[in-house]
């Protein structure tokens, strides 16, 4: 499995860095973002190094579809019964900030125009 050394999030996927973990299996791990944007507001990371969207390729979409099928269940234990939102910024234009692929679970009462 790739890694980057100088990676924050290959960091704390490796527990060099400390999270609040609310899930973690071989592929994944799945913490509360410090800077939350709703009173839900979890990463969902793969453990493999994959810079952004744009470097996915076909050897890692069983990993994308484990993605995937994981959000509504880690949606669902955090008690987001009425919905939730998902996001995957992609690239510095896209407001990507570490890079390093990861999905953004959000969710409230009322998440009204909790963005990026």
């Amino acid at each position: 499995m790739l890694t980057d050394p100088d990676c924050l999030f290959c960091k704390i996927t490796a527990g060099e860095i400390p999270s609040d973990q609310v899930y973690s299996d071989e592929y994944v791990v799945v913490f509360k973002d410090i800077n939350p944007k709703a009173s839900v507001h979890l990463l969902i990371v793969p453990r493999e190094h994959i810079k952004s969207l744009n470097e996915l390729e076909e050897k890692h979409d069983s990993l994308i579809a484990h993605c995937m099928r994981l959000l509504p269940k880690i949606a669902k234990e955090q008690g987001l019964d009425n919905g939730f939102r998902t996001v995957i910024n992609t690239g510095a234009g896209g407001g990507q900030e570490v890079f390093h692929l990861h999905i953004h679970l959000l969710g409230s009462n009322d998440l009204g125009d909790a963005w990026f």
